[in-house]
């Protein structure tokens, strides 16, 4: 079943090329285009417009261009391969009603936003689409798939529709089994998989409407080998999204939030053998942090005939665990806090951010177990104020049979039967779901903390000190973003904690300055070496070699620094915030960390062996 060919590398030419959206391809402009203007960005656990107001993700999936559309009247052929002839490459739909037809389509069920899944192949495929694909939209024909998902994404963002880019698969196939698609980086290189991702950042970086880039789709396991979050390896998925986000958002689209699903499965599903679905429960130990502050999203997701420990999978060895649909309505909710939506919930921390639940969904024709499921899902996405993402949007029926999970469903003549309809037990649900906004309005400010861990390679997270990529050479370097200051360090120096609390983007005009000897006004650690920022700056990041400290990177300051100081030592024991703010952002080592209203501006360690030591001290001053 792996599908193994892969196109060229991207031309040059086309890695430049940017598409603007033309207002005119949608027909008139919809209330909804004048409600809302982007980029997006993200405030502590919610997202937010361009006017700082919450944008709640009521999203639904638009699949097809990844290849999960046969033309059969079957658009979940597990047999789709790129090689078929009869796989239409383009988004469910526009064989049966206009490109017009389905936006407006799309607006009557109450979303303002859309995933819109693609595969890598399709970006370089240069195969025009199926005439039967496109049957009802003839200006499409003779395009490629890529042609026309650029007038896909134009006509939603026209229309006031938010897009999430979605890179489903590699192969354009159906996904999600054992089929060559498991990771990022199955059937090609990880640069392959970021420098596609850069391309098609570009290709709409003129429209404010296409608002992120969900990197992944449910990364799982192999055939041999499972993904992970923190070893350093090919298979690390935490280190391959966060190389992605930095790039996109330094190369391909500023503007941009970054989605990172967690990951999907891991262990092999048989009775007596370790196996999990991780989400994102590894988070709390190991957050990203993006070169641009406020840009990350975090995504999950839930059926019900998966589980906590189950693929969804029959057969042999799947009778090991529980299914979301055989969990009591109170342990559906402890299972879902506690593999995702805790990373919202739980604020002031460095993993705060929002949660995505990027795919859940039912048929119309489910069984009594999984309608109540579903009713407990939508429970608590409404209860916890969770965005979320419908799949899928689009399906088929003739005669109210074929696929039953689409919300808008289109007969071969263009007959419509939506989820609305009277006589769909869906339609409850889905009413009290989307008119369900939660919180609405401009949430109120809140810090933000960020962790720094530099195990494998650096986290230089700085923009202004990515430009001096070197700036301890041979050093591992950890650096805050721009808009952040460096507030606690670790005793064996893996793990460092940034933050905007009390003044944020306190990094004034001029450059850093590499600390890489002693420099003291006061003895405050006396017997340690002491590397320590001038009057006027604050620490904004360090170096290391092995676990000792190589060098203190020092910003100038936009204000006034020169506050009473105090040093904490983690040489014995942490020296922390009674209130845990930021989090442990540092398992298992000792930390010193500054309060809320204090900048670090030096370290001290000690130097009996060697010429540097691993930090003993942090010296905290008043902002």
């Amino acid at each position: 079943m792996r599908a193994r060919a892969l196109l060229a590398v991207l031309a040059t030419a086309l890695s430049a090329l940017t598409v603007v959206p033309d207002p005119a391809a949608a027909g008139t402009p919809t209330p909804l285009e004048a409600s809302w203007e982007g980029p997006l960005s993200t405030q502590g656990r919610y997202i937010v417009d361009a006017a700082g107001k919450r944008f709640k993700l009521r999203s639904g999936n638009w699949h097809g261009s990844s290849g999960t559309w046969t033309g059969s009247g079957d658009d979940e052929d597990p047999a789709n391969n790129y090689a078929s002839e009869t796989s239409h490459r383009v988004p469910l739909g526009l064989d049966r009603v206009p490109l017009s037809t389905l936006v407006a389509d799309f607006h009557a069920l109450g979303v303002n936003s859309v995933r819109l899944p693609f595969s890598n192949q399709m970006l370089t495929d240069s195969r025009p689409v199926t005439d039967a694909g496109v049957a009802a939209n003839p200006r499409l024909r003779g395009l490629t798939p890529l042609q026309v998902f650029d007038k896909v994404v134009e006509a939603l963002t026209a229309d006031g529709l938010a897009v999430i880019l979605n890179n489903h698969t590699t192969t354009t196939r159906w996904c999600c089994g054992v089929d060559g698609n498991e990771r990022w980086n199955s059937g090609q290189s990880t640069q392959k998989w970021v420098d596609d991702w850069v391309f098609i950042a570009q290709r709409y970086r003129a429209n404010t409407r296409v608002v992120g880039a969900d990197l992944r789709n449910e990364v799982r396991r192999d055939t041999w080998d499972n993904p992970n979050w923190g070893s350093g390896d090919n298979h690390d998925w935490a280190a391959a999204a966060q190389l992605a986000g930095d790039r996109i958002l330094t190369e391909g689209n500023a503007n941009l939030l970054i989605m990172i699903e967690g990951i999907n499965w891991s262990g092999i599903p048989l009775d007596g053998v370790w196996h999990d679905r991780p989400t994102l429960k590894p988070v709390a130990a190991l957050s990203q942090t993006l070169v641009r502050s406020h840009k990350l999203v975090y995504a999950a997701h839930f059926y019900g005939y998966t589980g906590p420990q189950h693929t969804g999978a029959d057969g042999l060895g799947e009778t090991h665990d529980y299914r979301y649909r055989d969990l009591s309505r109170a342990d559906l909710f402890a299972a879902m806090r506690d593999s995702a939506t805790y990373v919202a919930a739980t604020p002031d921390r460095h993993f705060t951010a929002p949660v995505w639940i990027s795919e859940f969904g039912i048929g119309k024709d489910a069984s009594d177990k999984d309608k109540t499921w579903f009713a407990n899902m939508v429970d608590f996405l409404v209860d916890n104020d969770v965005d979320f993402a419908y799949w899928p949007m689009v399906g088929f029926q003739e005669n109210d049979q074929g696929n039953m999970w689409g919300l808008i469903r289109y007969a071969a003549d263009g007959g419509l039967r939506s989820v609305t309809d009277t006589d769909d037990w869906r339609a409850a649900h889905w009413r009290r779901l989307i008119a369900a906004t939660g919180f609405a309005g401009q949430p109120a400010p809140v810090r933000t903390w960020s962790m720094l861990r530099a195990s494998h390679v650096d986290a230089n997270q700085s923009a202004r000190m990515r430009a001096r990529s070197d700036w301890d050479g041979g050093a591992r370097k950890l650096s805050c973003p721009d808009d952040q200051r460096l507030i606690g360090i670790s005793q064996k120096g893996q793990g460092g904690l940034c933050t905007d609390a009390g003044v944020a983007n306190l990094w004034g005009s001029g450059d850093a300055t590499v600390v890489t000897s002693e420099n003291v006004m006061t003895d405050w650690a006396a017997g340690f070496t002491k590397y320590q920022c001038p009057t006027g700056s604050f620490m904004s990041g360090y170096s290391l070699r092995g676990d000792k400290v190589s060098a203190v990177l020092c910003a100038p300051g936009r204000i006034p620094l020169a506050g009473a100081g105090r040093t904490l030592w983690d040489d014995r024991s942490d020296s922390r915030p009674s209130s845990g703010e930021g989090g442990d952002y540092a398992s298992g080592y000792r930390k010193a960390q500054c309060a809320s209203d204090e900048y670090a501006a030096g370290v001290a360690f000690s130097t009996k062996i060697g010429r540097y030591g691993t930090p003993d001290a942090l010296y905290c001053r008043k902002l």
